[in-house]
């Protein structure tokens, strides 16, 4: 059962029932709030519900590329969350579309409904001057926030790990079938792997009126370790019982792969020219975000999550005997 606190606040939730987004409905359901999970397909999210009491939790149509269920999503709420992002664009949804009309749609919406705080997810490395597309877009979707609701808090995560990642999953699956794994770059470029319940944390210290998150402020959230490519590929082989070679590719080599792979669905795509571009560049909190208290601890969350105590868990599945194979002596 949910903690119910006696404020009974409405937060709507955008992308609830997504990665994040399914995170935040639980720590803020357990901080008492009436949720609203905003998504495309809420027929899909009945999963939500027993995160919280009956009828505290309730799936709604909504879409960031049509402002009237925007609109709709966000009436009568006293938080808004905008957690909706996507790693590579496939039809209609492309980087602008959700991550900076989207995100405006969502901004503007929150204002107009007069919710007294707006909280959006972005990510490091954001930027306008960046080479790649995903980064110039939630830069510019941060701009376009901070426009429409000045005293926003913007949460810019780095990789974010977690049992339905899309980053230490995608390689232990690729472990499975392929005698190598690809060193993009050498394996040189630095992260921060950041657990997405500790995002989920920050967001429910930052939904509260008199919480740590000052409004109009860019926060940066890194876990407890910086690693580089390399040894995150190392990390993932060992938790999945996998031994692997590497196969060093030049950014170059690895964006002319990228390229001939073009024509498959992203499920299938090793990796995109985009998300190579992004690879150019190290992943981790800046100083300045240390030195002003732009953190994760500054918003209440510690210790951090690390890598070791959560990933092992859910890799366990992809060692050569399948899950519990270690019991079976």
């Amino acid at each position: 059962m949910a903690a119910q606190d006696s404020r009974n606040e409405l937060v709507t939730i955008f992308g609830g029932s997504g990665f994040i987004g399914r995170y935040a409905v639980r720590a803020l359901a357990r901080k008492g709030y009436r949720i609203r999970a905003a998504c495309r397909r809420p027929d899909l999210a009945g999963f939500l519900q027993p995160m919280g009491d009956v009828g505290q939790i309730q799936p709604v149509q909504a879409n960031l590329r049509f402002p009237d269920s925007v609109n709709r999503a966000v009436e009568g709420a006293h938080v808004v969350v905008n957690c909706v992002g996507v790693l590579s664009p496939t039809g209609a949804q492309t980087f602008d579309a959700v991550h900076d009309e989207g995100a405006r749609a969502v901004a503007r919406a929150a204002r107009e409904a007069g919710a007294r705080r707006l909280l959006h997810i972005s990510a490091i490395g954001a930027s306008a001057t960046s080479p790649s597309r995903y980064a110039q877009s939630k830069a510019a979707g941060e701009a376009a926030v901070l426009e429409e609701f000045p005293d926003a808090i913007i949460l810019r995560p780095s990789v974010v790990f977690g049992p339905e990642d899309d980053f230490f999953n995608r390689f232990a699956s690729m472990a499975r079938i392929s005698p190598v794994l690809p060193l993009i770059g050498g394996g040189q470029t630095q992260f921060q792997p950041v657990f997405v319940g500790d995002i989920a944390a920050a967001l429910a210290a930052a939904a509260e009126a008199d919480g740590a998150g000052r409004p109009g402020t860019i926060y940066e959230l890194g876990g407890p370790e910086v690693l580089s490519f390399r040894e995150l590929l190392e990390r993932t082989l060992e938790y999945a019982g996998r031994r692997r070679g590497f196969l060093p590719l030049p950014f170059w080599l690895a964006k002319l792969q990228a390229l001939l792979t073009w024509p498959l669905p992203n499920t299938l795509r090793p990796i995109t020219v985009d998300q190579v571009r992004l690879l150019q560049s190290d992943n981790v909190v800046s100083t300045s975000a240390r030195d002003e208290k732009r953190t994760l601890a500054s918003l209440g969350v510690t210790p951090a999550q690390s890598i070791g105590s959560i990933v092992p868990a859910y890799l366990e599945r992809f060692r050569p005997k399948g899950q519990y194979s270690r019991y079976r002596g």
